[in-house]
């Protein structure tokens, strides 16, 4: 039901990564300087050929538009125009297009995000919303806007985010700074057929050991650990009735739409587990 097979672009580049760092190892300074420099040059060819490649094929009218779009659209090919600097969408469009893919989620967690600036590659955010009481939400959320920057704008040099989400107790969060180099991401697993719950259905799902339950919820996918958080009992026996889900074996009703809590407003709440895209973080 899960397909986990690696991209063979994602094989390449972390191959590229390994052999850098081995090049950047290498104690004969001489050899490790001509490295290096064998490496730029070739960059620079085909970074040469690749710009010339797509001005011949943005020259070439409609037919070159169509072209350029399932170039841009590929990882792989996109990924050698933003090294090469050639990615014909700016990066704030691309940022705000990666906002916009995960704003449904968040919203449908209580949270929002919005760019306030985007100055030397750092993009400058700002979350808003509440999740009372609700930590695990508020990791997911940040978790879910980590994986939307890190496919649509790889490139950005860095990122901050003030106004974190709102917790019941403790001193009021100020705000901090998440630099892309330090995000250590998350492991993606695709769960196929998720998309195709019709509303007010869930699904139980396996994500590499890990049981899961996806709810569509008014048009929204939302995925949870599939263990009561009153009972512990598996809520794939339970029934979903409208946004709330019920275990079959204490009879609690959880909210999902408020990340899980239980009904009332009580502190039991479920584990939401992030879900992009028909894939959940594992």
């Amino acid at each position: 039901m899960l397909n986990t097979d690696q991209n063979p672009a994602d094989s390449l580049v972390g191959r590229v990564q390994v052999l850098s760092e081995q090049l950047d190892g290498l104690s004969d300074v001489h050899a490790r300087e001509l490295a290096q420099e064998l490496l730029s040059a070739v960059m620079v060819l085909y970074g040469d050929g690749l710009q010339r490649i797509m001005s011949a094929i943005e020259d070439s009218g409609p037919v070159g538009v169509q072209i350029c779009d399932a170039l841009v659209a590929d990882p792989a090919v996109g990924s050698l125009l933003l090294i090469h600097d050639l990615y014909p969408v700016d990066i704030e469009t691309r940022v705000g297009t990666a906002l916009a893919s995960v704003r449904p989620y968040m919203e449908s967690h209580g949270g929002n995000v919005e760019l306030i600036s985007l100055e030397d590659g750092v993009a400058h955010l700002k979350l808003e919303g509440s999740c009372s009481g609700c930590s695990a939400s508020q990791a997911t959320l940040e978790l879910a806007i980590k994986q939307a920057l890190d496919e649509h704008a790889p490139d950005l040099v860095g990122l901050e985010v003030e106004g974190v989400i709102e917790m019941a107790a403790g001193p009021e969060p100020t705000g901090f700074e998440l630099p892309l180099a330090e995000v250590v991401p998350p492991k993606w697993v695709r769960v196929d057929g998720a998309n195709e719950i019709s509303p007010g259905e869930f699904v139980a799902f396996d994500a590499e050991g890990t049981p899961l339950v996806v709810a569509n919820v008014a048009g929204t996918l939302l995925a949870y650990q599939d263990s009561c958080a009153a009972c512990g009992a598996a809520l794939r026996n339970g029934a979903l009735d409208g946004r709330m889900l019920r275990c079959n074996e204490c009879g609690v009703e959880f909210d999902l739409p408020r990340a899980g809590r239980a009904a009332g407003d009580g502190p039991l709440q479920l584990a939401p587990v992030p879900f992009l895209d028909g894939k959940v973080a594992v």
